[in-house]
């Protein structure tokens, strides 16, 4: 009987022990794992946000945007008023010496200072915002368009009737027309770009 009843305690006090040690012990393998991760996660140091730098205008880089943007504002309707005086004398033989030619070479004259103008601004201020990522692709995009549209006037001008000894009206008026409708067409573009981008 003695023996009996120590066999039972014994077994009772190695059921008593086992049930200790496995509550002392985490109850599950996923929470070890929690737990040692969000200890590798305090111990850890956090890497320092880096700040956006400041990037800082001069007065005339404002100055010259506000130059740019007001004499943008005269480019489709200086194309527009180009564009029908240039269709009326490609249509009419006999205009090419009557009072809409001139008023087509004045437009076009007034295409071509603007165009100075807001080469000069546009590519100074390019110039100067050449670290600021803000809108960098866009503007880029702008300025090498508005650098074709220019060289394209420039082919306009050369290519017109009559602006060069031995060139006539009818020699010469269809490509004088197509360069300059391909150049406005990318000029214009460019414009709507940046107009509609709001840069």
């Amino acid at each position: 009987m003695t023996r009996f009843v120590t066999a039972v305690l014994g077994c009772v006090l190695a059921i008593g022990s086992a049930a200790v040690t496995y509550a002392q012990e985490p109850a599950t393998p996923l929470a070890d794992a929690v737990a040692a991760h969000a200890a590798d996660a305090a111990a850890e140091p956090q890497p320092a946000t880096a700040r956006p730098v400041a990037i800082e205008y001069s007065d005339a880089y404002y100055t010259r945007a506000k130059i740019h943007k007001y004499a943008s504002f005269a480019t489709l309707p200086l194309f527009a008023t180009e564009v029908a005086l240039g269709q009326s004398i490609y249509n009419d033989a006999n205009a090419a010496a009557s009072a809409r030619r001139g008023a087509h070479i004045a437009v076009g004259t007034g295409i071509t200072a603007l165009f100075a103008v807001n080469t000069v601004t546009g590519a100074w201020n390019m110039w100067e915002s050449r670290h600021d990522p803000s809108h960098h692709r866009a503007k880029l995009l702008h300025g090498i368009l508005m650098m074709g549209a220019d060289a394209g006037f420039v082919a306009t001008f050369a290519s017109g009737p009559g602006g060069r000894a031995g060139v006539t009206l009818d020699s010469e008026k269809q490509t004088h027309r197509t360069i300059a409708l391909t150049s406005m067409g990318i000029a214009t573009g460019s414009y709507l770009l940046m107009l509609f981008g709001n840069k």
